[in-house]
């Protein structure tokens, strides 16, 4: 057979062929696989993003101290007694009753620490109608939410005995448990629904049970390994539970399209009169290869995330990026073990009207639906090429033009939830009678002796140059912590939740409050941190990562795409699509959620910004899953061009036979992203929406029009490789030139052609 074949002999035809022979060794190995990683990684626990490694800058600055010095900061707790009408003042004896209630109830409860009445601490509005009592919670302030209950119960009894007035908690640790009320339920619905969904659209896409349930079983034992893996390699990585969503999304998604690849073509070559080790051999060599390109250039469009030096991403990144390896190696190792044995049980369960034999009995050879669909599209697009590539890329460039008006942000609390809970509207109305309260600047100070007179000084200047500057209104708190001499300034913001204006008061303090007291001492630290100095820091960071992780994923896809098609042309125009898929994903993304055009279809609202991590993090996944369509249909091109055909008939060929099974494909991919639109977080809503749409515009615009068109349009010069390029490693590999080598003969496929087996 000589260096051809040898060269790749499709590692994915090696690895079917090795597994179709030992069947059970196969199975075995990859029960075992996901058996140990599960029972290891259990073993090991996860180890998850510390808050102090989350960011760089002074954020990371500011929580590297308080480690260091081994100060647990406590969740503080507020609670707001405000009178619902202007005749109740803060110096009435009912209000007064009121905060000793309050206080007496929140002690009683002997889980919080440090009470503090608002007449001691000035925290009374200008309007006189608003106090705050505050206090910590006892213990570790990473648990505290699931802490709060019986405090948060002892403020609704005090509410309940002060009719005129609101009294009302909120809190690191308050919030916390809303957080996960309402999160945690969310997670469970969408992880509970994704699976059922997906297998309902793969019974209608198949026809059959046992050939749904495959890819299903394949994806959740891939998840589950997966699972196990992030717990060891946490050790090293830390991983979150945003990442472990985020895997369990991707790993669905991508372990699900593989196998129907796969299947779908084993089933195809089957119904060409093929007997079914030929079918599984023709399948492991087409659609296996197609999947391990696939799956490599998703594994490195993951990877870009690594480049980000933000912890969330990087676990993200990873997490990603070994589901799609496990759900990839599973594809073209185990499911050509497991359709071996079942053979044409294969097709076990047949659902009437659904399995592709009942529609041939109705329709002797004919078509089916969706390939008479895309017949009929592409017999369009091909006669005038230049007006689809103009109509399609036309408006797609239309949608994605909001996109040049993005303004990306941290999601405040209201922002996220809306109305919808009822500690949004205690935020705002904390927010409105202290403005910067809720959140204020936490300014970490330390000093190698925190009492001495210069620093008590310049203490005391920061305090009084932060409100004469115009950051702050005050009361700027101080809080020191004389053992380990450092401490805590803390400074309600200017522009409360507005972040913008916020972050200005942040800019002044930063920029001129500082420099100007604390920074004129030698040996003192003073970094500022707090949700609005997190979100800035956060934004900077991010701002900073685009360019090397867009360049290092459009760099090496493009590479990939040229040692796998062995042509600059089809690399380039690759890439182009791609990007202008994920262009038209960002300005669907601005229109509805920044702008708020018709967000209540989707059961949104325009919040005026897009979460800050999510346009990277689309990029990312999108780039990689619509690579995912590309490989499998150019492909099938390339396949139908080596066989002889014309480009044009190739394109009409690949496009058309791979219809059905990319449809399918991007309906579950759409499905399952879409729940994730139905969750009540805002951002949890983009990333759903976005991915979702960009999704839906890849599979229909982009692979049916554009794709099509542009090859059509360039003819011949789709498979121009320069001579110099020659050189490089030759990762082709095609199943029909290395059946005629075995010398197998040839069958009619199902279009009466003659081809090699």
């Amino acid at each position: 057979m000589g260096n051809g074949d040898s060269r790749v002999r499709g590692l994915a035809a090696r690895a079917g062929g090795w597994s179709a022979r030992h069947r059970w060794a196969a199975v075995g190995i990859w029960v075992l696989f996901v058996v140990l990683a599960m029972g290891l990684g259990s073993a090991a626990g996860r180890v998850d993003v510390k808050d102090s490694d989350q960011l760089k800058g002074e954020t990371h600055t500011a929580a590297k101290i308080i480690e260091d010095a081994g100060i647990e900061e406590p969740a503080s707790e507020t609670v707001l007694i405000q009178a619902k009408d202007g005749s109740v003042k803060a110096t009435d004896s009912e209000f007064r009753s009121a905060v000793s209630a309050v206080v007496k109830a929140v002690e009683g409860t002997g889980k919080v620490t440090d009470v503090t009445s608002p007449y001691d601490t000035q925290t009374i509005s200008k309007d006189g109608r608003s106090a705050l009592v505050q206090f910590d919670m006892r213990g570790d302030s990473d648990t505290a939410g699931e802490r709060v209950e019986p405090v948060l119960k002892a403020v609704e009894d005090v509410q309940k005995s002060h009719e005129s007035l609101r009294i009302e908690e909120i809190g690191g640790a308050s919030m916390m448990k809303t957080f996960d009320d309402a999160f945690g339920d969310d997670f469970q619905k969408a992880e509970y629904s994704a699976v059922p969904v997906a297998l309902g659209i793969l019974l209608i896409a198949f026809g059959a049970l046992v050939a749904a349930l495959l890819p299903v079983l394949l994806a959740v034992t891939a998840i589950m390994a997966t699972m196990g893996l992030m717990g060891i390699v946490s050790h090293v990585m830390p991983m979150s539970d945003t990442a472990n969503s985020v895997m369990l999304l991707v790993g669905l998604a991508v372990g699900v399209d593989y196998c129907l690849f796969y299947l779908r073509r084993e089933r195809e070559e089957r119904q060409a009169g093929r007997d079914p080790q030929t079918a599984l051999r023709v399948a492991a060599a087409t659609s296996g290869r197609a999947i391990i390109v696939s799956g490599v250039t998703v594994c490195v469009a993951m990877a870009g995330m690594l480049f980000t030096g933000i912890s969330e991403f990087e676990a993200m990144g990873l997490a990603s990026l070994m589901v799609v390896a496990v759900a990839m190696v599973g594809s073209v190792t185990v499911l050509p073990a497991l359709l071996s044995l079942l053979g044409e049980r294969v097709e076990k369960g047949k659902i009437p009207f659904l399995h592709p034999d009942s529609k041939l009995r109705r329709k002797r050879g004919g078509a089916n639906r969706e390939s008479r669909f895309w017949t009929a599209v592409l017999k369009a697009v091909l006669a005038r090429p230049v007006v689809s590539v103009a109509v399609a890329a036309g408006a797609l460039l239309a949608v994605a033009a909001p996109a040049l008006g993005m303004k990306t942000q941290e999601l405040t609390l209201d922002q996220e939830f809306g109305d919808s809970l009822p500690i949004v509207q205690t935020y705002n109305r904390v927010n409105e009678a202290f403005p910067g309260g809720t959140e204020p600047a936490e300014v970490v100070v330390k000093a190698n002796d925190i009492n001495a007179p210069e620093v008590k000084s310049a203490l005391a200047e920061f305090r009084e140059r932060a409100v004469s500057s115009g950051a702050s209104r005050g009361p700027v708190d101080i809080k020191l912590h004389d053992e380990q001499n450092i401490a805590f300034v803390y400074v309600p913001l200017i522009g409360g939740s507005d972040l913008d204006k916020a972050g200005a008061s942040l800019d002044k303090l930063r920029d001129e409050v500082r420099p100007a007291t604390l920074g004129e001492l030698d040996g003192v630290e003073a970094p500022i941190t707090g949700q609005v100095a997190g979100s800035k820091d956060f934004n900077d960071q991010l701002g900073g990562a685009v360019v090397p992780v867009f360049a290092f994923v459009v760099i090496f896809a493009f590479g990939l795409m040229l040692l796998s098609f062995r042509s600059l042309t089809i690399a380039i125009t690759s890439i182009v699509l791609n990007l202008l898929s994920v262009g038209a994903a960002y300005g669907i993304l601005v229109a509805v959620f920044q702008h708020g055009w018709g967000a209540s279809m989707v059961g949104a609202e325009g919040v005026g910004a897009i979460v800050a991590w999510l346009p990277l993090f689309l990029f990312v996944i999108l780039f990689g899953l619509s690579m995912d369509y590309h490989v499998f249909v150019v492909s099938r091109i390339r396949e139908a061009r080596l066989r002889g055909r014309t480009t044009r008939d190739a394109i009409q060929h690949g496009v058309v036979t791979t219809a059905g099974v990319v449809t399918s494909a991007a309906v579950i991919m759409v499905a399952v992203f879409a729940i994730f639109g139905t969750l009540s977080m805002q951002s949890m809503k983009q990333m759903g929406v976005g991915l979702a749409a960009a999704v839906l515009i890849d599979a229909t615009i982009i692979r049916g029009v554009l794709l099509p068109a542009v090859m059509a349009l360039l003819g011949e010069r789709n498979w121009y490789l320069p001579k110099w390029l020659h050189r490089l490693p030759d990762l082709t590999h095609d199943e029909s030139s290395e059946a005629v080598t075995r010398g197998t003969g040839t069958v009619r496929d199902d279009e009466g052609e003659r081809v090699p087996v």
